[in-house]
């Protein structure tokens, strides 16, 4: 549990409490802003203590952040300004590689981002591997259903743009928009799905001499409740589309890619929606 505090007139106190273990596995990249806002909000009133169980990774971690956000540092240089305060302060790995995707982002949690998709695919996977039943409620929305435009609402140069889109060769129907589609590092191996490519300093979405696509777990994808592993067929006609498996599947590419919905190129046509 991480509990931050702001102080002001009259020694009013406001809490703010985060309930966050100290693991690697945990999520604390979600939880950023929200803390990153409120300690801004509270410095305007008064004083701040961010604080966790013994003050050396979660509070640090929520610190280090903050340094990065408001003086744009790199999050080397923000740990090391934190350490020169107190020695003690170290954040664990997994906190480390999730500053690291925060720098990436340009010191912003982007949901669009190809790497924090990446991250999110990869706690999926994680919460599968340990046991937790994972519902189609937290798979994105299926590009294949239609929506209603909006007669009143004038759309942005964004909107606007097309986007490539990926069809059923038998029925056409769209299975999946190219924002869907997560990008790997050909030949890899185990860690084509590390959000962050250490050894290279940055991330691939190239894959063009890769046989099938890997993409997001998506709303039409109905996988049997507790099924490590099965097939992706059509949710309109039925066509065999590709194969998923939570502990991973080996692109041709050599790249091991987990966990993988897998759809293979031969089986859909590219258009634009």
């Amino acid at each position: 549990m991480r509990v931050v505090e702001r102080t002001g007139e009259g020694l009013r106190v406001t809490r703010m409490a985060v309930p966050l273990r100290d693991t690697e596995e945990e999520n604390l990249l979600d939880h950023l802003e929200p803390c990153l806002d409120f300690i801004d909000e509270g410095r305007k009133a008064g004083s701040v203590l961010v604080h966790c169980f013994a003050g050396v990774s979660r509070s640090a971690t929520i610190i280090t952040a903050y340094l990065m956000r408001t003086e744009q540092k790199s999050l080397d240089e923000a740990l090391e300004s934190l350490k020169e305060i107190n020695e003690s302060v170290c954040p664990n790995d997994g906190f480390l590689d999730q500053l690291k995707l925060f720098e990436e982002m340009g010191f912003k949690i982007d949901t669009s981002s190809p790497l924090y998709r990446r991250f999110r695919l990869k706690l999926l996977g994680q919460s599968y591997k340990v046991g937790e039943k994972i519902g189609n409620h937290v798979f994105e929305d299926d590009p294949g259903v239609a929506r209603q435009p909006n007669p009143n609402q004038e759309l942005s140069g964004k909107e606007k743009t097309l986007k490539t889109a990926y069809r059923c060769k038998k029925c056409r129907r769209i299975v999946a928009a190219q924002d869907n589609v997560i990008g790997h590092t050909p030949g890899e191996g185990n860690s084509s799905f590390a959000w962050h490519d250490k050894r290279k300093g940055h991330t691939h979405n190239k894959e063009q001499d890769c046989s099938s696509l890997y993409v997001e777990p998506l709303k039409w994808m109905t996988p049997e409740d507790g099924a490590l592993e099965g097939k992706l067929s059509c949710i309109h006609c039925g066509a065999r589309l590709g194969y998923f498996n939570w502990s991973g599947i080996q692109c041709n590419c050599g790249s091991w890619i987990t966990p993988a919905f897998q759809i293979s190129k031969s089986k859909v046509d590219v258009s634009t929606i």
